[in-house]
């Protein structure tokens, strides 16, 4: 009896045991799903109501911070920028930011430099806008613009503004100078004369300068595609010797073209005649006296349809290896000083290198110092008006007539 008593006693006891093990185990399961995990964190039920859905659509990198700093919610743009990493605010600036806002409730603004993801040289810093503002009682939003392409851009629209006054002030204060000396020079015939011609010269460059302005401004805004027709290249070709012809007969150089015939491209003629101008005016120009410009057409294979390529070669002074990245800048020069005496803009090339993309194409340069060099321009074929001469030929052949002939597209 005293036994089976003691037995119950021992299984009361282990029954009381297991009950208050099991009480203490809901209890603190209970406690960790009401503690805020980090997975919990990144819910949208940590942030206010509407929060989540304005964050959408911002095209800023959107990041909110808790009060232990842990990252509750991030944009994808945030991810990219390297603005998140492991869960953490990884720019320290921001971070104090963050940590200055949540303590007195300010919102503040900063313009930082960032080193691009996976590379630490500052030429390829990111320039951001990072703004931090408190979000409720207990979090922070950071809000960062990327303002890389921006600066970019300004700073490209600053020295555009600043070549631009340059070269503008050089032949408006030559004529200046001139007009005075005239005016001094009044009673010498000869004197007069020189000075004129000299103002001839300067009002030409000024005419010039601001013509491809003009040009440059409208290869930029408009597109092209839109008045775009099939275009000879071989009229081109002729368009643009025609356009040369006085200043390569006055240094006694020969052009000559090949391979241009049964050739077109599909675009704005305009634009088109202006870029391969510029391309044959300028190897005249560089070219010494007594030498040669060719310009060749061919027909090349590319993946997603032929291009058309046109090469203009001479036997000018070339271009160095430094200068060959950066003759399609704007105002840029490879000898000014030759550029003055041929009445150079700096434009033509920049104009061709619009052209040329805008028209789906590229042009490439190749250059030898003390050789000369060979300018291409590739564009896309005007494909349709090959296939509509050989849907011609063959609907002519069966002897359908104009209106009974099936629709065609371009395939460009």
């Amino acid at each position: 009896m005293n036994v089976d008593a003691a037995v119950a006693a021992v299984a009361a006891i282990a029954g009381l045991c297991t009950g208050v093990f099991a009480m203490l185990a809901f209890r603190w399961s209970e406690r960790d799903q009401a503690k805020p995990t980090r997975t919990s964190l990144h819910t949208d039920a940590v942030l206010p109501p509407g929060v989540d859905t304005v964050l959408s659509v911002l095209r800023s990198s959107a990041v909110v911070l808790d009060e232990a700093d842990a990252v509750v919610k991030a944009s994808s743009a945030a991810y990219a920028l390297g603005l998140v990493r492991g869960g953490k605010l990884a720019v320290e600036p921001m971070l104090q930011m963050a940590r200055d806002t949540r303590r007195d409730g300010e919102i503040r603004q900063v313009e930082l430099d960032l080193p691009r993801r996976g590379t630490g040289r500052g030429g390829d810093a990111l320039a951001v806008s990072a703004r931090v503002a408190p979000l409720g009682s207990r979090l922070v939003l950071l809000l960062v613009e990327d303002l890389t392409e921006a600066r970019r851009i300004e700073a490209v629209r600053r020295d555009f503004v600043a070549n631009v006054s340059h070269e503008l002030k050089t032949p408006v204060g030559a004529l200046s100078l001139l007009s005075e000396a005239v005016m001094d020079a009044s009673d010498d015939p000869e004197a007069v004369e020189r000075f004129a011609g000299r103002m001839q010269n300067e009002a030409t460059r000024l005419t010039n300068l601001v013509q491809e302005l003009i040009d440059l401004s409208r290869v930029q805004n408009d597109d092209p595609l839109e008045d775009a027709e099939p275009v000879r290249v071989d009229e081109l070709v002729a368009e643009a010797i025609d356009r040369c012809r006085q200043q390569a007969g006055s240094k006694q150089i020969t052009m000559a073209a090949a391979g241009t015939a049964d050739l077109h491209v599909w675009g704005n003629r305009g634009q088109l005649a202006a870029a391969l101008g510029n391309l044959v005016e300028n190897a005249v120009n560089y070219s010494p006296a007594r030498t040669r410009v060719g310009i060749a057409g061919r027909r090349v294979q590319a993946h997603g349809g032929d291009l058309i390529e046109i090469a203009v070669t001479d036997q000018g002074i070339g271009i160095s290896e430094k200068d060959r990245d950066r003759v399609f800048e704007r105002f840029y020069r490879v000898d000014p000083a030759r550029s003055r005496a041929t009445g150079g803009t700096g434009l033509g090339l920049a104009i061709v290198k619009h052209v040329a993309a805008s028209h789906g194409g590229e042009v490439t340069v190749w250059s030898a110092e003390g050789q000369g060099s060979t300018f291409t321009l590739r564009l896309p074929e005007a494909g349709a008006v090959r296939d509509r001469a050989r849907a011609a030929s063959d609907l002519s052949a069966e002897g359908l007539d104009e209106e009974d002939r099936p629709y065609e597209t371009f395939n460009d």
